[in-house]
């Protein structure tokens, strides 16, 4: 193993994002460790090198037995990516709070439990690279998106504590804040929206919403970009010896960001509602 290759954990890896930055860093000459619950999804990955490892971020036993199995096998974990997650959409009113504790359970306590578990390999080494895949949406908000823009929000922060806290071990720390990119992650989206809020005071609401989130997914769509744009990203945080803190990357995230730093909360809401025809 040479000097320059690293052991790399991707976690969300049986499609989208996760999919493609697994592949892109074993084209990169890493040791690549897939995981998801799904792990039939990934006979490309495995096909391709990638080594692949089944891994759900709600289960303790799971992601222990996952970490144990790297360390054996590799010796040690350079770069984590967190990835896993999911969009539970609906109207506040309308979510059930144990589905919306379970959104946070996947895209924050699991980000954090899995990380909890890999930092004290990475303080040994007194180096590493922990990257946490964000959104646009941790830093706006979209109607009937609640528990998802509240999950990564709670990344955005724990991010910037972990960030300063891991300095003196040698640690970086990288947020990426995809924007609109073409996955499956709209579809299903849409469709919990749909279950949840397709009915009642806010029918309208998610009609015009849930169309939008679906729109996104199809392979001919427009004003998103491709999954390689965030995998070609993730590359480059883990290869860089000083890391940037953010990479706001995707169709929409710079420029939708910095307009919402530059209107008032009434105007934004404005611009966000005729976007998604509401």
């Amino acid at each position: 193993m040479s000097g320059n290759t690293k052991i790399a954990l991707v976690t969300g890896a049986s499609s989208g994002i996760g999919a493609d930055t697994a592949l892109r860093l074993r084209e990169a000459g890493h040791t690549v460790y897939g995981a998801a619950r799904r792990i039939e999804r990934m006979t490309a990955l495995r096909d391709a090198g990638v080594r692949v490892l089944s891994l759900d971020v709600t289960d303790e036993d799971s992601i222990r037995k996952a970490i144990d199995t790297i360390i054996h096998e590799s010796g040690r974990i350079d770069v984590l990516v967190n990835n896993a997650g999911y969009g539970s959409y609906g109207s506040l009113e309308d979510v059930p709070l144990a589905e919306a504790r379970a959104q946070i359970e996947v895209n924050v306590f699991g980000l954090a439990h899995l990380t909890q578990l890999v930092l004290p390999h990475m303080r040994a080494r007194r180096s590493g690279t922990i990257i946490n895949i964000s959104s646009m949406g941790g830093k706006l908000v979209t109607p009937l998106g609640g528990w998802y823009h509240a999950s990564k929000y709670a990344v955005e922060a724990l991010s910037d504590a972990l960030r300063m806290e891991t300095k003196q071990f040698g640690i970086n720390v990288v947020v990426v804040e995809p924007g609109s990119i073409r996955t499956e992650w709209g579809a299903i989206a849409a469709e919990t929206l749909k279950e949840t809020s397709s009915k009642g005071a806010y029918a309208n609401l998610a009609e015009g919403v849930a169309t939008t989130l679906a729109a996104s997914s199809q392979p001919d769509a427009k004003m998103t970009s491709a999954p390689s744009v965030i995998g070609k990203t993730i590359v480059k945080a883990a290869g860089a010896r000083r890391p940037r803190t953010r990479y706001r990357v995707g169709f929409g995230a710079a420029p939708m960001m910095s307009l919402r730093r530059l209107l008032p909360d009434r105007a934004f809401d404005f611009v966000i509602r005729r976007a998604f025809g509401i």
